[in-house]
């Protein structure tokens, strides 16, 4: 675990999410020491760098630092459509399930899900998904894609599949958004810089504040047109922060330092992914494993999610099912081999008493 933490109290080993993460010793001092402004009327000299930052290193125009990646997302989507208008996603993104809905509730605009067999859309698929020209039809306003995808497992989008997509959407009057909340992962397991990963999309949101370990924060990332616009969208949702650069720069140590870290965050859970598999009762395979998310079946152990989770909790782990058959376990900075060898002798040790059971 990070020395730099706060203590987990009596929890040895929170699986939950990259989410959690307590921001080092190195981000205290820098909060503490943070050069302020008034951020709404763009004064605020910290957040200015860390946005003008995160600008170069996805190779944009400007940025917007925002309180969430919902938010980024959020905003993203109001920018880009209009009311009454659809939005094409692959049916597991975490923009259809986990946003509150807010594409239709604050855009006004209609989800378009896509099942898929593997967690990437193709072109064909969104294709034929692209309204006619007709006035009776919601018209599709904006195409958005996941890299990694959480909830298949963190997969990393295929370069050619994704530059396809967007190439056509393009060539079809279309934008498209790419919710990047982990595309640090996605670059530190390809080798490959963000810019490249992401150069083809209308605008990108990556998170500070899962793997990269920042207490709060997001970005936005694009033209600078749409980053005016994305202003004032992000302080109609009341995202407008003031002296926000105590928290910007821990983003930028996040930004400029932690990437370089996350290949233990993915070494560690493909630690994990083996020892698990070898595990009666439960299905994972290790190789569908290429970050820091693990999603594996627990049917064979006669144990719902919840009841897994109750099972790691008395045990000092802490997980999160993903539903009644399926767990996740995430790993990140706060936590480190050893808890992770301890999180798999709590997995052995619960199915070896259900077996005998």
């Amino acid at each position: 675990m990070d020395v730099n933490s706060d203590c987990f109290d009596d929890i040895l080993v929170d699986l939950r999410s990259d989410t959690v993460t307590r921001p080092t010793l190195e981000m205290r001092q820098a909060m503490a020491t943070a050069e302020v402004g008034d951020d709404v009327y763009g004064e605020d000299p910290t957040v200015n760098h860390l946005q003008q930052r995160a600008a170069e290193i996805f190779g944009r125009e400007a940025a917007i630092l925002l309180p969430t990646g919902t938010m980024g997302n959020q905003v993203a989507v109001k920018v880009h459509t209009s009311p009454g208008q659809e939005i094409i996603c692959e049916e597991r993104a975490h923009i259809f399930n986990y946003e509150m809905a807010m594409m239709s509730r604050f855009s006004g605009c209609l989800p378009r899900p896509i099942a898929t067999a593997d967690g990437f859309l193709r072109w064909e698929q969104v294709r034929r998904k692209i309204s006619g020209k007709t006035y009776y039809l919601a018209q599709t306003g904006l195409i958005s894609l996941e890299n990694t995808g959480n909830m298949w497992g963190g997969i990393i989008y295929p370069q050619a599949i994704a530059d396809e997509i967007c190439d056509h959407a393009h060539a079809a009057g279309l934008p498209v958004h790419l919710d990047g909340a982990r595309i640090f992962n996605a670059a530190a397991a390809l080798s490959k810089p963000v810019a490249a990963l992401t150069a083809k999309f209308d605008s990108v949101m990556f998170c500070l504040s899962k793997g990269l370990g920042a207490p709060v924060g997001s970005l936005l990332v694009g033209s600078a047109k749409f980053i005016e616009e994305a202003r004032k969208v992000r302080k109609a949702l009341g995202g407008g922060m003031r002296q926000a650069g105590i928290l910007a720069a821990a983003g930028l140590i996040a930004l400029e330092k932690h990437p370089a870290r996350l290949h233990e965050d993915h070494a560690n859970a493909r630690w994990l992914a083996e020892g698990l598999a070898q595990v009666s009762g439960v299905q994972i395979d290790p190789a569908k494993a290429p970050t820091n998310i693990l999603i594996f079946d627990i049917r064979g152990t006669g144990m719902n999610s919840p009841e897994f989770c109750r099972k790691l909790s008395e045990r000092q782990v802490l997980a999160s099912g993903v539903n009644d058959e399926t767990m996740r376990f995430v790993t990140h900075m706060d936590v480190d081999r050893a808890a992770c060898e301890r999180a798999l002798r709590a997995v052995e040790a619960i199915c070896a008493h259900a077996a005998h059971n």
